[in-house]
């Protein structure tokens, strides 16, 4: 499987994923630049998390507009795959690859804590490595995670089964304690319609191995490899 991570300026989660991609699928990923024109034939392109041009304007707003970006959506409409972590959530609901918008949490604070999270639907590309509704251990470190989509999205993306991650309390419940952010619905991840790109606020690349942690990230890469190779 062929990947590359894309860097714009303020990233600061792209060599974490760099490395998780590398380690987990034994080959090195192709770097590419916010201005880069052309991007290598690839089956998977990863958007890190981070603060993209300081988060100005609107977080990922700015990145969304980058030259590579171009190259970005040639990708996804060919049906190559696009994996947005944290701050790459934010870039692709702000390129239209994904439905919806992330807001200022509601505490209106910076949350970094380790949440349980609920597999909603283990039949996608990026989640066929866990089983329907298991309950795994992934960190999130965001200031705008707050998932928001109007009725009728929200709607159509539940029915359709694009939530693949919700969050929820150590037992599997959806409350809102259990929700760092005040997402609608308790969303931590979607998929597009098509299924081939998705967004997520938590960071699996964080939980790959035992020296991190946790290591229930690494079944979120593994599903990419098994559906990819």
């Amino acid at each position: 499987m062929k990947s590359a991570v894309m860097t714009f300026p303020a990233s600061n989660c792209d060599r974490d994923m760099y490395d998780a991609l590398e380690k987990i699928t034994g080959k090195v990923p192709h770097k590419i630049w916010h201005q880069d024109t052309e991007i290598p034939p690839v089956d998977l392109i990863a958007l890190p998390g981070g603060f993209s041009f300081g988060d100005y304007l609107r977080c990922g707003a700015m990145a969304a507009r980058s030259p590579a970006i171009k190259q970005v959506l040639a990708h996804a409409q060919r049906g190559g795959n696009v994996i947005g972590i944290c701050n790459g959530f934010q870039v692709l609901t702000e390129m239209g690859l994904l439905p919806g918008a992330l807001m200022r949490n509601r505490s209106l604070k910076f949350v970094c804590k380790t949440v349980n999270l609920k597999v909603e639907n283990a039949n996608t590309t990026y989640t066929s490595a866990y089983h329907e509704n298991q309950n795994i251990e992934i960190p999130v470190a965001h200031h705008d995670g707050n998932y928001f989509a109007d009725d009728e999205t929200l709607t159509r993306i539940e029915d359709n089964g694009q939530v693949v991650f919700r969050y929820v309390d150590k037992g599997g419940e959806v409350s809102k304690d259990a929700n760092p952010n005040g997402s609608q619905h308790n969303i931590a991840g979607i998929t597009n319609e098509r299924g081939n790109i998705l967004g997520m606020m938590p960071h699996p690349e964080r939980f790959i191995e035992d020296i991190q942690g946790g290591t229930d990230g690494r079944g979120f890469f593994e599903s990419i490899i098994n559906s990819l190779n």
